[in-house]
């Protein structure tokens, strides 16, 4: 059907002239005729009871339009599987910056001396900070009332529990007691913050009737409006989220933040309201990456041979659920690995303290466990004196095998990246003096949920793309799709306009989230592709009086395929159809469908599989100076299973990407805490990666089609910044023979290590 095809090309992004000439409008960007602006009041205090709270002074402050706190809103308790989070602190805060009160002013000078102006008086309550102290009996309470929250799905909820989710297969304590080896460690990983480009925020109006409009950049619209819903007390179809362009997300902004306020300071006071986070406030509260303690036993035969495993994660939730109790169930999965192990008992905890709201940062636990289970996985083969990757080979699942909770797993390519991967770093050849390699792999999934698109051509032969997805920067929705929309209709990109994330004028969609959406839209628009396909034929065979059989899709146009210069223009088609009362449109629809499991291997798990999973192996060569513990990072290689490269251009961009947020976790990146405050809000103190910190790093991608991707697509772009910890964990220790078990891996850290071996 299609003469050059567009799929596997490095094509343009439709978004790319507007973002490069500065006509693309991001959330700090927007702007609406009489826009007030706000600023929102946070807690100074871990935890204590609101004993006075006086915005009188506040609210007399010239240029000042409203002062809000939590008797000023409706009394909503939200959140997405706990609701136990409201809007604004009520009696008591339980965490440094959490929001106590917001402003809405002229302009920010005013909103911020407004700030000042209000008087809260705090009785300080004993605080928790460490998820273990959370969990030991007796530990004051930080929501006393839990038992009240409800819940939108089950989960063992325990004191300050706010979840634990089991998978155990085969007998575990025998199995240990069997082996020939047992094998324990314990590891720990810091906070690390999203590092999008640009922070959260939004534009909030409402009109003479009420209805709600916001402006967000933001990743799933459609959520944001269900929350906006029930926090104004509204219903859905009076509230619409539209998304602006994104300066990145990589699920720092999957939660409403910024939109609540600016919606609830617009409703009173009647006129636009934006509301934009500082550097300060990103750092300090905007659903970073879980710290976690994680443990690992093994149990191994002489020969290799894993035949038993027990982990825990423990994830510090924070002061509320936010995504902890799902993510407590993935990390479980990630501690499996892709090793093929009949017994295993995994735990996953997620424990709340008086810290800001963890969230789900790209590829949510997965760093932590793997960067654990990787180590883990190397200091037994030190231990049994193996070869790291003749371990792993060993070990790893093979075509058909039950994953942890008994999905099949096909196809799997683990054995191909991870060859390939120590192909790439030359694995058999010595590193030198001080240098060492290290290797990781792991797997990853697919989130589900639904996607709709609407298509429609128009009358002049182009196809407008509706979706309910959000552009967030990957690329996505403005240059995957449309070629897959343009490759399934035989148009060119610049045939094809895109509508997107706008809850009022697009179909619904789950959100840019979990590696989905290439995977899932392009799904739906094939659905819908291939109705326009059969409606286009109709009317052109009954035109040229030839059966649908002998007719193509060929440059815009329906044409004869042995006779090419008889052909309808797609514009003249929707002509006729227009004439005759009708258009050229139609609606597709996806849901992944369910993978099945063992039920009998899961506890309270809201996480029990992965998706269509996809396999990926990393490699990294590293040198330590032994006089500073500086690591330089020399080579590394990220080998990944992307089912089938619809832009090669992008996927590897999302791939350098991935493993630079990576490294950036390995190395330096760490929210530093004391007593519950963020002591580096700043991009001084907290350290990410610049362009002169970034390795040389090769891409290589592995193409075994799913079964469910649109030709084969795997997720893609959450998956490489999984194994960057565990990498360079390993390579470290091959070069310095020293074993740093928490992150990031610092050179003060590796000093110390160094100097306890002199």
């Amino acid at each position: 059907m299609i003469e050059r095809p567009l799929l596997g090309q490095p094509l343009p992004r439709l978004d790319a002239a507007a973002k490069v000439t500065g006509q693309a409008i991001y959330a700090v960007d927007f702007s609406l005729p009489g826009m007030l602006h706000g600023k929102i009041l946070r807690s100074p205090v871990t935890h204590g009871v609101i004993r006075r709270l006086d915005v009188t002074r506040a609210r007399a402050l010239p240029g000042v339009h409203a002062a809000l706190t939590a008797r000023d809103i409706p009394s909503v308790r939200f959140g997405i599987i706990v609701r136990d989070q409201t809007v604004f602190a009520v009696d008591r805060v339980r965490y440094v910056g959490q929001p106590v009160a917001a402003i809405a002013a002229d302009n920010l000078e005013i909103a911020e001396q407004a700030l000042d102006l209000i008087e809260v008086e705090y009785d300080p309550l004993p605080a928790l900070y460490d998820p273990e102290v959370a969990l030991e009996p007796g530990s004051p309470l930080i929501h006393e009332e839990w038992q009240s929250y409800q819940t939108s799905r089950d989960v063992v909820r325990d004191g300050n529990i706010v979840t634990r989710a089991l998978i155990i297969k085969g007998d575990p304590d025998h199995a240990l007691v069997e082996a020939d080896y047992v094998f324990e460690d314990c590891f720990e990983t810091g906070s690390q913050h999203a590092g999008h480009t640009e922070p959260h925020a939004a534009v909030a109006s409402v009109d003479a009737d009420g209805f709600v409009t916001v402006w967000s950049n933001g990743q799933l619209p459609f959520a944001v409006q269900t929350t906006l819903a029930e926090v104004l007390n509204l219903p859905p179809e009076q509230v619409r989220v539209v998304a602006t362009c994104s300066g990145g997300g990589f699920g720092g902004k999957l939660r409403p933040a910024t939109e609540l306020y600016a919606a609830l300071l617009a409703q009173a006071t009647g006129r636009p309201v934006r509301l934009a986070m500082t550097l300060s406030e990103e750092l300090i509260d905007a659903n970073p990456r879980h710290p976690t303690r994680i443990f690992v036993r093994s149990g191994v035969m002489r020969d290799g041979t894993i035949v038993a495993r027990e982990a825990r994660i423990v994830l510090d939730a924070g002061a509320f659920a936010g995504s902890s109790p799902n993510l407590a169930s993935v990390g479980t999965l990630v501690l499996a690995g892709p090793y093929r192990i009949p017994n295993l008992r995994l735990e996953g905890c997620a424990v709340y303290t008086n810290k800001l709201v963890y969230g789900s940062m790209r590829a949510p636990t997965a760093p932590q466990a793997c960067f654990a289970i990787e180590s883990h996985m190397d200091i037994v083969a030190q231990k049994l004196g193996v070869d790291p990757l003749a371990f792993r080979l060993k070990n790893i699942v093979e075509e058909g095998d039950p994953g942890p909770t008994g999905q099949v797993l096909a196809p799997v390519s683990i054995h191909e990246v991870l060859q390939r991967a120590a192909e790439a770093i030359r694995w058999d050849e010595p590193a030198g003096s001080n240098r060492g390699k290290g290797l990781a792999c792991s797997w990853w999934t697919v989130t589900g949920g639904q996607s709709e698109v609407d298509l429609e051509v128009t009358l002049d032969g182009h196809v407008v793309l509706r979706t309910g997805a959000a552009e967030i920067g990957t690329g996505a929705i403005t240059a995957g799709v449309p070629q897959i929309l343009a490759e399934e209709l035989a148009l060119d990109l610049n045939d094809i306009t895109i509508r997107s994330g706008d809850t009022l004028e697009t179909p619904y969609d789950y959100g840019s989230q979990g590696s989905r959406t290439t995977f899932s839209v392009g799904n739906a628009v094939r659905a819908a592709a291939g109705e326009i396909r059969t409606q286009l034929i109709g009317v052109a065979c009954e035109e040229l009086d030839v059966h649908p059989d002998h007719l193509e899709l060929r440059d815009r146009a329906v044409v004869v395929k042995d006779e090419p210069s008889r052909r309808i223009p797609l514009s003249e088609i929707v002509r006729i159809r227009t004439r005759q009362g009708g258009s050229i449109r139609a609606r597709g629809s996806y849901t992944a469908p369910v993978t099945e499991f063992d039920p009998s291997t899961v506890i309270n798990h809201l996480s029990p599989v992965f998706n269509s999973p996809s396999f990926h192996a990393h490699a990294a060569e590293v040198e330590v100076d032994p006089g500073t513990g500086e690591v330089t990072v020399h080579h590394y290689v990220a080998v990944q299973d992307v089912g089938y490269t619809i832009n090669p251009g992008l996927v590897e961009g999302q791939l350098e990407g991935g493993v630079v947020q990576g490294l950036g976790q390995a190395l330096s990146e760490e929210l530093a805490f004391h007593e519950g405050r963020v002591l580096n809000p700043n991009l001084t103190d907290y350290k990410m990666l610049t362009i002169r910190d970034v390795p040389p790093i090769e891409v290589v991608l592995v193409e075994h089609p799913s079964q469910f991707g649109p030709y084969g697509v795997r997720g893609m772009a959450e998956a490489p910044c999984i194994e960057p910890p565990a990498a360079i964990a390993n390579a470290v220790a091959a070069a310095v023979d020293v074993r740093i078990r928490s992150l990031p891996i610092t050179a003060e850290k590796i000093l110390k290590a160094l100097s306890r071996l002199a």
